[in-house]
Formats: structure tokens, sequence, C-alpha cells
């Protein structure tokens, strides 16, 4: 009867422990460099650029389907062919400032197989306009 309870127990206890872990997740996975660039003031008309880098941390190949942006003010020039895991890759992103006035946020969101699902960057600035003469 104690090696009966004994077993019991260990079963119980070896659940509980299987329980407890969590799977390793497995498909691809987008992971920024970082996901917002601040350019602070910038002058009315000016047209900034900035490279966001990421990383496939997945275990299968991360295909972007999609760069939306929020207005036409931004462009993206973005990798079509999958990548590898543990690779890294580059969007990069453009922000004309022309007709534009104050903080601006533009928002870029990357669709793709990545099993964090959709990611988002941005570009952040505050655009200036200049004193009438």
């Amino acid at each position: 009867m104690k090696n009966f309870i004994a077993a019991i127990i260990c079963v119980l206890a070896f659940a509980n422990i299987a329980a407890s872990q969590t799977p390793a997740t497995s498909g691809a996975k987008i992971k920024f460099t970082e996901e917002a660039k601040n350019f602070g003031d910038i002058k009315q008309g000016e047209v900034v650029k900035h490279v966001f880098s990421f990383k496939n941390e997945g275990n299968e190949p991360l295909i972007l389907s999609n760069v939306s942006t929020t207005c036409g003010c931004t462009a993206s020039n973005w990798p079509k062919e999958p990548i590898a895991p543990g690779k890294t890759a580059s969007i990069e992103a453009t922000f004309n400032s022309a007709g534009k006035a104050g903080q601006q946020n533009k928002v870029l969101t990357v669709f793709s197989n990545s099993s964090n699902g959709e990611a988002r960057i941005s570009i952040l600035c505050n655009v200036v306009v200049p004193a009438p003469n």
C-alpha cells in the first residue's frame, strides 16, 4: 500500500512539473532592435529616413507579406524573400514632412507569418513650420 501511495505522489508531482513548463513556440518570430525612431524637431518639408533592423528569433523562415503605413507620407522598403531563423533584415522607412505641422506619429504595421502576430514600428517627430517673412 505504501508503494502504491508513493507511486501516486510521484505521478502527480511529475504531472505538475510538466504542466508548469511552457512548451517552446515553433514557427517564425520577428524581433525589432527598436520599435520607434524619434527625430525630435524637424523643419517642415524635410525628409527623414530610418532603417529598422529585425531578427527572426524563431525556428522557421520569416516571411513578410506586407508593410502598411498610416498615410501616403511614409514609404517603406522591406525584404520580399524569406528570412532564415537567426538571420537579420531591415525595413527602410521614409517620412516627408511637406504639408505637415506639429507632432507626428507615423506607424508602419508589419504583416508576416510571425508567431507573435503583427508588429508595429513608428517614426516620431515634431514638424516645425517656418515663421512667415
